[in-house]
């Protein structure tokens, strides 16, 4: 994206007023004015016009997002994001980053803007943002950005109560989290079907900005289906399709609902697309109906269960991208068109079911795909197991497929988190040393790291791609099945040696529950 713009997370939208636009045609009142064979100067003409216009025959009347509002604030919630903050963090990039805003300064430093002392900073508030419940028992969907390196988080309702939250689960490649306080009896949004969201319908935004509970804004739904290249910063395999609103979102939203005007939760405000890092130009938020397959899934299995087509892809319009592929100057190439199939996995549900590369793919279960955020979205709402139809171009003929999707082990069916492996549970694949690497280092014993989750365990204790894992638990292995073996027991602490790719000898431990 132009490096013009940084994004700076947020969630809901933001303290604003919504003016409504009424139009007029002066080329009509001075053709009127011309027939009747009045002369006027030109502020005498408006006034005359404006005095005359009858706002209610006309339907311009505003529509009344009172009643939205009133059902909605009372199920958003204030989320504090208690841990361990580095005074000496500053400004950056991170489009997850709100604490570098001046006004959130001021609500996290001590008197007078003074920072708080070093030994004050194990239990800081570290983020903020918001939360929408989604059931009377307490369950509250947010962004995984939120609750990120929590130690505690803390829930505040609209009749400020105060919860201590548990965080049941988190998805980084939609960017959401699901939390849960002991609570009943709770407001809750809905979830609305996204699919039937329109471009130009109403929209409001609820949620905290700059720590302003309770805040309501309209705007606009401006687009559907943006992808904006921010969540694979955390995400392995993001997916990213979102509702682009010009509602009014700043930091601390973030979390927070976007509602329609009949109260209903149609996503959850995730980004902006701002030069300043607050509000100057779009809000972002994942759409409701890829929010509650997250929420659902988390709740049935402990994780995500997600299809795969098991293609790499580039849309039509990346003429870069394509003119790499030799297609450029293909006839059935046209931009907004399809996106093309540039890879297939080894035993994917695509090449089991006969793509091919080059195969330009125009729909999924007869929904159109014009750009990779759409198919991201139409396969991403899928679990493993589930047949697709897909309808491609081939060389100017059509063709349809029915694919078999997979999990990204391969697996065609749905699994909990009790099903996992153990290798699987620490997100990294492994592949036994060869012996030039034994030489190479001067060990007899090891696997090398062939690839790492960037939200799986090996990855969070500095484990990457390369490595060599020398023992578990002061056990050699040399297998993934050793490791599996190993670990076939959970246990609450863990100890990895390993070997870094400079040949430093390291160990570290986790909790592996």
């Amino acid at each position: 994206m132009n490096n013009l713009f940084k994004y700076a997370l947020v969630g809901v939208i933001s303290a604003g007023t919504t003016f409504g636009l009424i139009e007029y045609t002066q080329g009509d009142n001075a053709m009127f004015q011309e027939t009747l064979g009045i002369q006027t100067s030109e502020s005498e003409e408006a006034n005359q016009h404006f005095a005359s216009y009858d706002y209610t025959s006309a339907g311009t009347a505003l529509p009344d997002f009172t009643e939205a509002a009133e059902q909605s604030v009372n199920a958003v919630v204030s989320i504090q994001n208690y841990g361990k903050r580095d005074p000496r963090r500053s400004g950056g990039s991170n489009p997850f980053e709100f604490f570098n805003d001046p006004f959130f300064d001021q609500f996290f430093k001590g008197r007078g803007g003074q920072p708080q002392q070093q030994e004050e900073m194990d239990d800081m508030p570290t983020s903020a943002g918001s939360g929408v419940i989604i059931s009377k028992d307490g369950y509250i969907v947010t962004n995984n950005h939120v609750i990120a390196e929590s130690n505690r988080l803390e829930v505040t309702l609209n009749n400020k109560q105060t919860y201590t939250a548990r965080l049941v689960g988190t998805d980084p490649n939609t960017d959401i989290a699901l939390l849960k306080i002991d609570e009943d009896n709770l407001p809750f949004l809905a979830f609305f079907n996204s699919d039937n969201l329109k471009v130009g319908e109403w929209v409001l935004a609820v949620g905290n900005p700059f720590g302003l509970n309770s805040t309501v804004t309209a705007g606009i739904v401006s687009a559907k289906g943006r992808g904006i290249g921010i969540l694979g910063r955390n995400g392995d395999h993001p997916i990213e399709s979102f509702i682009q609103t010009d509602a009014a979102i700043n930091p601390g939203n973030s979390g927070g609902a976007l509602i329609n005007t009949n109260g209903h939760l149609v996503g959850i405000n995730t980004a902006i697309y701002s030069q300043t890092g607050s509000y100057a130009g779009y809000g972002f938020a994942v759409p409701a109906n890829l929010v509650k397959k997250v929420v659902n899934d988390i709740k049935q299995f402990g994780m995500v269960q997600r299809g795969y087509l098991g293609v790499g892809a580039v849309d039509l319009s990346d003429d870069f991208a394509v003119k790499r592929y030799n297609k450029l100057n293909d006839a059935n190439i046209k931009a907004g068109q399809g996106v093309m199939v540039t890879d297939l996995t080894e035993e994917g549900g695509a090449l089991e079911a006969g793509l091919e590369k080059g195969d330009i793919i125009k729909e999924v279960d007869g929904k159109k795909i014009n750009s990779f955020a759409a198919l991201s979205l139409a396969v991403g709402g899928k679990s493993p197991g589930d047949s697709v139809k897909v309808t491609v171009d081939r060389d100017g003929s059509t063709r349809t497929y029915n694919v078999i999707l997979k999990d990204l082990d391969g697996n065609a069916k749905t699994r909990s988190v009790e099903d996992l492996t153990p290798t699987e549970r620490l997100g990294a694949t492994f592949k036994p040393l060869t012996e030039r690497q034994k030489i190479e280092f001067g060990i007899d014993s090891g696997v090398v790291v062939t690839s790492v989750k960037r939200n799986g365990i090996l990855n969070q204790i500095g484990i990457s791609e390369g490595y060599i894992i020398l023992k578990i638990n002061n056990k050699e292995v040399n297998s993934k099945e050793d490791i599996d073996k190993i670990l076939k027991n959970k246990n609450d602490k863990v100890s990895v040696n390993f070997v870094d790719r400079y040949g430093r000898i390291y160990t570290k431990g986790f909790t592996f529950d």
